[in-house]
């Protein structure tokens, strides 16, 4: 251990120590001074009711951060997996029969093992009334440990509102780290008490052999970035006050960067950023890129058009319009743009009014084989089959998905049907973009 500390001397770790990593034993010149229970609301300077009584214990070695949620009685949100962790409740004016609930974010050992240790206490154990929760996904050997002991598990989906201690918190599906991860928002205070999924300064691996996933992990980040979220209450590590929004944009930007296989000290422009997450498919990506390079440089047509394009793509057409229409305003003749829009306008049914767009394109530059296969699928919707298919490439497309078909009845024998005559796409699916 460091020096003592004087008692009006603020804890704060070492620049050496990233208390983020799971798994890290620091050496003992590192180790820092243990603060010990700390009030979530002074730290967070949070006055309300939800707070007022709560405390945080900052993980350490192979334990996460726990924290006690005091109200109409106590919840423990990841009990850690610390023997010790528990002992000190009575001196913070807690006692542990007032503890009716436990929620774990996620089947990890460092957040979930210290709730056998809380079991152990005779009282508990005896009246085998506390409620456990984790996400369904959590692993099989927890809920079997706790079955063996007498104990069951409430198990949540994602989207449940829970009562702790008296205060309603969401539950939010992350999967990403592990497929079982789980966030609880509180809405009055715009909270989020996120596990792994979310940490300063860091990233959580996506564990494979928890079912964790990047691609997972951009979903959940995303639907934590639907919530109003001013502070965090991580897993590893100090809570994050007030700037809790940019911390969780940090995380997805940073697990962009691990798919598209980046550096964090790379200086990966956004527009390259958005360029390799178009290639993986990664539209939603796509249009943050490019949303965060407009606001540097709102001029850039090139962003602005791959947004659109990125748009178009997830079915938004009237957002891209807008975008396009801004673009042609200033470059009538970018056959790309125009071609852009009769596919927008394609997507919104309106197959007169796009057949303008792909001639207007074609006019600059005939060789364009997407406004061609465009125009052709708008002819065709608009019933001129026969024009339609006077058109090479569209043709090509449609014999294409024609055989593609055919094969796929081939191997499904016995689901074989007629193709209905009413059938308006080449492959005979509906669609509104094209």
């Amino acid at each position: 251990m460091t020096k003592e500390k004087k008692e009006d001397e603020k804890f704060e770790f070492p620049e050496e120590f990233d208390p983020l990593e799971e798994g890290v034993v620091l050496p003992a010149e590192l180790e820092p001074d243990h603060p010990g229970w700390l009030s979530i609301a002074e730290v967070m300077k949070i006055s309300d009711p939800v707070f007022e009584k709560s405390k945080f214990l900052i993980g350490y070695k192979e334990s996460s951060n726990v924290y006690v949620l005091a109200g109409d009685y106590l919840t423990i949100v990841d009990p850690g997996n610390d023997y010790t962790v528990f002992a000190d409740l009575e001196k913070l004016g807690f006692s542990p029969l007032d503890i009716k609930k436990v929620v774990v974010t996620h089947g990890h050992r460092d957040h979930c093992m210290g709730v056998f240790e809380l079991l152990r206490f005779p009282p508990i154990y005896e009246s085998k009334e506390i409620e456990i929760i984790n996400h369904e996904g959590g692993p099989q050997e927890f809920k079997k440990m706790l079955e063996a002991q007498g104990f069951s598990l409430t198990q949540v989906k994602g989207g449940e509102t829970l009562e702790l201690s008296g205060f309603e918190w969401e539950v939010i599906h992350t999967p990403g780290h592990t497929i079982d991860s789980i966030c609880l928002y509180h809405g009055p205070t715009k909270t989020a008490i996120t596990g792994d999924t979310v940490l300063q300064h860091s990233i959580g691996d996506a564990d494979k052999t928890a079912g964790g996933r990047l691609d997972h992990y951009l979903y959940g980040l995303k639907q934590l970035l639907k919530r109003d979220i001013e502070n965090i209450l991580p897993g590893h590590g100090v809570p994050v006050a007030a700037t809790g929004r940019r911390t969780v944009e940090e995380t997805y930007e940073g697990v962009m960067m691990k798919i598209i296989e980046v550096e964090p000290d790379s200086k990966t422009t956004w527009m390259e950023g958005a360029s390799l997450l178009a290639e993986k498919g990664l539209l939603e990506e796509v249009v943050y890129c490019c949303d965060k390079e407009l606001a540097l440089r709102p001029g850039n047509l090139s962003a602005s058009q791959l947004k659109a394009l990125a748009l178009n793509d997830m079915g938004r057409c009237e957002e891209a319009i807008e975008i396009l229409d801004q673009i042609l305003a200033q470059q009538g003749d970018d056959v790309h743009a125009l071609t852009a829009k009769g596919h927008a306008l394609l997507g919104l049914q309106k197959y007169d009014e796009s057949i303008k767009y792909f001639d207007d394109a074609l006019a600059i530059n005939p060789e364009i084989e997407e406004a061609q296969v465009f125009k052709g699928m708008a002819l065709y919707f608009l019933g001129k089959y026969d024009e339609a298919m006077e058109i090479e490439a569209f043709k090509a497309e449609f014999m294409e998905k024609f055989k593609s078909e055919i094969d796929k009845q081939k191997e499904e024998p016995g689901q074989e049907q007629e193709p209905k005559k009413d059938d308006k796409t080449p492959g005979g699916e509906e669609t509104n973009e094209g």
